[in-house]
């Protein structure tokens, strides 16, 4: 929910896992969030980073890993 001056209020915003846009429950014990840091053209972080959210199920079936590769190269090929 945002306010009027469009600030977003809630308590709590559910995530959703990257692979399969599914919610990740608060009881997915498994599930993780990866933050990838972003260089720029000399090799140095440059404070930024895109976050990724896989659930448990993802996880379980040993998709995290390939999820993450086709789901960044998708990502660099936009930019």
């Amino acid at each position: 929910m945002k306010n009027d001056e469009g600030e977003v209020v809630d308590l709590y915003i559910p995530r959703k896992c990257a692979w399969t846009n599914k919610l990740i429950t608060a009881k997915d014990h498994a599930s993780v969030q990866i933050n990838i840091g972003h260089l720029d053209g000399e090799g140095v972080y440059s404070g930024t980073f895109t976050t990724y959210a896989f659930s448990g199920a993802v996880r379980q079936r040993g998709e995290g890993d390939s999820a993450l590769d086709l789901l960044w190269k998708k990502k660099s090929v936009e930019a």
